[in-house]
């Protein structure tokens, strides 16, 4: 075993990718007897698509809804199947969205387009009275902290009724200058990234697990650390996560069912995420 981590921990990054994982880390994964419905259309466009990942036996099971990371740029919703099944495997309901990217979109097209995926999922009668979170890694993690926090897109009255929301290596407030990401924003308000517009409208926000590793140089952990504090600031349950040596990558490889099986994880991410998941309220 220690010579089968010293030789995988090396390859880590080309098994998971920059911020997708890929095919492999897929293959790896057992697919517990899941059989996804996919490519769901959830608008008209061909990239309002997602797949849906049901528990067997459990109708009521909470709804994960995760927004895949990639720059706004790339990424795939077929490229986490892996969490899927592994999310599935803790006995929830996954949805898993493609949104329109750069160059085709910008701001605020992949915000509206998760809007409209969450609002399309909550329509079903199969979901009405089912607890629905929000999760995303990196430029995903800002659609969910997006939708979470800002009224504008979901609408007040649908957003204070979402059961939480967790933020895994999640850009909140950012003015970008580098190419693409500064034209993909430059419609948007001054230009930035900005997930919470409004600091009033955290006094209804919905609790939030944020997770960031410390060594995480894409989108540093401030981010993180700054809404933590804005939030309990306007008296909301938020519990923060930070690994100490994690990178931006890591805090979602952790999850994966290889790299915890070789006990190459770094850190108890999924332990994390599950345990909010069943208690969100339960601040630490």
């Amino acid at each position: 075993m220690r010579v089968a981590r010293r030789l995988l921990a090396p390859l880590l990054p080309l098994l998971l990718g920059a911020c997708s994982p890929t095919g492999i880390a897929n293959a790896l994964t057992p697919r517990g007897g899941i059989a996804p419905q996919e490519g769901l259309a959830y608008g008209l466009l061909p990239r309002q698509r997602l797949d849906l990942y049901l528990p067997p036996g459990r109708p009521e099971a909470p709804l994960v809804v995760f927004f895949h990371g990639g720059g706004w740029r790339s990424g795939a919703r077929g490229d986490y199947a892996f969490l899927a099944r592994v999310l599935v495997q803790q006995g929830l309901a996954v949805a898993v969205p493609d949104y329109r990217l750069w160059p085709a979109a910008r701001w605020p097209d992949f915000l509206e387009d998760a809007a409209l995926a969450v609002a399309w999922l909550r329509a079903r009668p199969d979901f009405a009275t089912r607890p629905v979170f929000l999760m995303g890694h990196s430029a995903g993690g800002f659609l969910a902290a997006a939708l979470a926090l800002d009224p504008t897109w979901l609408g007040e009255a649908s957003r204070v009724t979402l059961a939480g929301g967790v933020l895994l290596a999640a850009p909140i407030a950012w003015q970008p200058l580098d190419e693409p990401s500064r034209s993909i924003f430059a419609p948007a308000p001054g230009g930035r990234i900005e997930a919470a517009p409004d600091p009033a409208a955290l006094a209804t926000a919905p609790p939030m697990l944020l997770l960031h590793g410390e060594a995480d140089d894409v989108v540093y952990p401030l981010h993180a650390t700054n809404l933590a504090a804005a939030m309990t600031s306007a008296g909301r349950p938020v519990r923060l996560r930070t690994y100490p040596g994690m990178g931006h990558v890591g805090v979602l490889a952790a999850m994966a069912a290889p790299v915890r099986a070789l006990g190459l994880a770094g850190a108890p991410v999924l332990a994390e995420v599950t345990d909010f998941l069943a208690d969100p309220m339960r601040e630490a």
